[in-house]
């Protein structure tokens, strides 16, 4: 297959922001009006693209990209603003679930989301909001995985204690027996999950359009990888590498390097590829148009493992002992390109990469990723320099697994110092805008650079360390003062002087 020839893009800008990380009185940003007044800020700096993690409903660790489904949306972000201008919550409701200011406490910000939720939707079950009756029906007909999803969530609330595997066995194996008696018992519960999935849905939309209207695109992202503990393994166990106790007999993860010596043992099954070959890739087919449906492109985290991925026997407790095993590459590339059309879609071509991998993403055209922290310290590659990116490649100073270039900048030898001093000398006064330049005066046509960069943020803001598992993951949260609008003057300046403007009115 030849290779792809990328149709010439804008230059264009963005920043790097979870919707968790928004402020709001909630206990973890939503989709509400912190999100729109984010959007406004976006246009004030010219900015294109907003940049997101997964979406999806956060499972083990709160990590958005261990989730608990590749296809529904995270309930935590449902904006109870959004649902009292509805007419589905009171004020005094709102009010009673306010929490403290600071990073996301994943329980107690899931518990007072939980409680209002389910009064919304006893509210809505039980007339009001009759206007949303038409497209709430419309919806729970159309999402082909929500029924599956719904009941799953519904199950594990009433045993939440580990993964699905350890449920009854009638419910592991899904006897349809089993299955109808849970619908049943749980029949309440699972309405619920169904109207929480569609107002995340709505508010999503909603906020996209918003979006659109001042020049806004959304990047999402999409890991290559599934949680073992999630309703896509539990419905189609088939399509995994599973034994007969549907437990995985191998798991993913990626070798020793720069950010783990012993490698990362994601935990993640593996594909059963030979299975979703049987069916031309319907799954994957299925999981980048739903993921299409919420965002404008999407980032696809691991690409190096579409070409060969890490495999790794269950029994080893670390990364070291997998092997590298071929992946189904353009085959599965182009089967989605064929379902859906062109793929506007980034490579996360991170880590170990081949010229295999190299070729793969050329021939579909795909963007990949230049890290500038990665040019300059700790594992310095030369690809990462600016005078060696091409055109077809997204430019960040770091990304959310990455420290904020304050803290990385504090983390430096005297010779990585001089060597970054020398490459950009105003980085001896000004790190961190340094490296914000050089992504936008870079010839990549997009530049996206994290909030906590643009604020100068240190370590205490950095989103993720990666191989591990605990509070300071995931829990990162701007506060509202951050974000004053001046805040964001300097980067439109400079987004404007490197010709990245949007030319959406603001």
């Amino acid at each position: 297959m030849p290779a792809h020839v990328p149709m010439p893009r804008p230059r264009t800008a963005g920043i790097l922001l979870h919707p968790t990380s928004l402020p709001g009185p909630y206990g973890v940003g939503d989709l509400g009006p912190a999100a729109r007044a984010w959007v406004d800020l976006l246009a004030r700096a010219g900015q294109t693209w907003w940049q997101v993690l997964p979406l999806n409903p956060p499972g083990a660790g709160d990590s958005p990209y261990s989730a608990f489904s590749a296809f529904a949306g995270n309930p935590l972000l449902v904006s109870p603003d959004d649902l009292a201008a509805d007419g589905l919550l009171r004020t005094d409701e709102l009010e009673a679930a306010h929490l403290p200011a600071g990073p996301v406490n994943y329980p107690l910000a899931a518990a007072a989301k939980n409680r209002l939720l389910t009064r919304a939707w006893a509210r809505f079950r039980d007339g009001a909001a009759p206007e949303l009756l038409a497209e709430y029906t419309k919806f729970a007909a159309s999402a082909e995985w929500l029924e599956d999803y719904a009941l799953f969530t519904a199950i594990k609330e009433t045993v939440p204690a580990g993964v699905w595997t350890d449920w009854p066995a009638g419910l592991v194996a899904r006897d349809p027996a089993a299955l109808d008696r849970a619908r049943t018992d749980l029949a309440d519960a699972v309405a619920r999950e169904r109207f929480a999935q569609f107002c995340f849905a709505r508010q999503l939309a909603a906020l996209r359009g918003y979006a659109a209207a001042r020049g806004v695109k959304l990047l999402g992202d999409m890991p290559i990888f599934i949680s073992g503990d999630s309703a896509d393994v539990w419905a189609a166990p088939h399509l995994f590498d599973l034994d007969a106790d549907r437990r995985p007999r191998f798991v993913a993860g990626v070798p020793p390097d720069y950010f783990a010596v012993t490698g990362q043992r994601w935990g993640n099954p593996q594909y059963n590829w030979d299975a979703m070959r049987a069916d031309g890739f319907a799954w994957w087919a299925a999981r980048v148009r739903a993921t299409l449906a919420q965002v404008d492109a999407v980032r696809l985290d691991h690409f190096r493992g579409f070409e060969a991925y890490w495999e790794i026997p269950a029994r080893c407790p670390t990364a070291i002992e997998g092997r590298w095993v071929k992946g189904p590459g353009a085959e599965l590339l182009a089967a989605l390109r064929d379902a859906l059309g062109e793929l506007p879609l980034v490579a996360e071509d991170l880590g170990l990469i081949t010229p295999e991998v190299d070729e793969l993403r050329e021939r579909f055209g795909f963007p990949g990723m230049r890290i500038l922290q990665f040019a300059f310290g700790g594992a310095v590659e030369a690809r990462f320099l600016p005078h060696a990116f091409d055109r077809n490649v997204v430019a960040y100073t770091g990304t959310h697994d990455n420290d904020t270039t304050r803290g990385w900048y504090a983390g430096l030898t005297p010779h990585e110092v001089a060597a970054l001093e020398r490459y950009a000398p105003e980085a001896k006064a000004d790190p961190v805008w340094a490296l914000i330049r050089l992504a936008l005066a870079s010839v990549a046509d997009t530049a996206i650079v994290p909030l906590q960069d643009v604020l100068d943020l240190g370590t205490e803001a950095r989103m993720n360390v990666p191989g591990t598992v605990g509070p300071w993951n995931w829990s990162w949260r701007a506060t509202a003062e951050q974000l004053a609008p001046a805040a964001f003057d300097r980067l439109g300046a400079l987004t404007a002087t490197y010709g990245r403007a949007s030319a959406a009115p603001r």
